[in-house]
């Protein structure tokens, strides 16, 4: 029986406008399919003009200038609703969906479904629940006292996965599929036995318990910075926040 991480994945990934959900927009956005590994994936790809400056500090990151974004991006509305009928869709296939650091573009997607369509994310995940698999959770639990950054791009070098034009939607996305492959097989005992869905409900766990451990880190540093216990989706804030 071929194990969750030799089968088939899906990977989604953004690039946005700056690492505030509430009030950041995606510019770009892609979905990676592969059915097994080495296999020819499937890409889709999104190019958005969200409405707001790109930020200077943003474009340095991805490259995605204003104007280009006008000339070429698509209005928001279509694009996140294309978007989320895609997760759907492979929601509904079976197929686990990998994102690294989920809380951030899965939240800032439900946001701009908020915005645009006066819809959320779940709503697209009624009668088959999202199963998402986030590498840096993975690796943080299973490699708890490792030193060092947990980037993807560190994630990268450390499972030995190539990753040609970071910041690209679309590369990230099927970087982040394969580290959780090379995760799956290094951690194959601890794994295999495990299905997707079990491992989407530890994974809420052990996000969650990363950030205490991170949260009390920040507090005996002096920091005020708060950090959300919640994966892979954080709740919308009240309107008065």
């Amino acid at each position: 029986m071929t194990c969750w991480y030799e089968g088939p994945l899906a990977a989604f990934d953004t690039e946005t406008t700056g690492v505030d959900v509430e009030t950041d927009r995606i510019v770009s956005a892609a979905v990676v399919v592969q059915d097994a590994p080495g296999s020819r994936p499937r890409v889709s790809r999104w190019l958005v003009n969200p409405g707001v400056p790109v930020p200077a500090g943003a474009t340095e990151v991805h490259g995605l200038t204003d104007e280009h974004l006008q000339h070429n991006g698509r209005w928001p509305s279509p694009v996140m609703e294309e978007i989320a009928r895609e997760l759907g869709e492979h929601a509904a296939a079976g197929r686990p969906l990998v994102v690294m650091n989920a809380p951030f573009d899965l939240t800032l997607l439900d946001r701009e479904l908020r915005r645009h369509r006066a819809s959320s994310l779940d709503r697209w995940f009624g009668s088959t629940p999202l199963t998402v698999l986030d590498p840096r959770v993975l690796d943080k639990h299973l490699d708890r006292y490792r030193k060092g950054r947990r980037t993807l791009t560190d994630l990268c070098a450390h499972y030995g996965v190539a990753l040609e034009g970071a910041h690209d939607a679309a590369a990230d996305a099927q970087a982040a599929l394969d580290v959780v492959r090379a995760v799956g097989r290094r951690f194959a005992a601890r794994l295999e036995r495990l299905s997707p869905a079990e491992l989407h409900t530890l994974q809420a766990v052990w996000h969650a318990a990363q950030a205490r451990g991170l949260q009390a880190w920040f507090a005996r540093s002096g920091s005020e910075e708060a950090v959300d216990p919640a994966w892979p989706l954080r709740p919308e804030l009240p309107a008065a926040a």
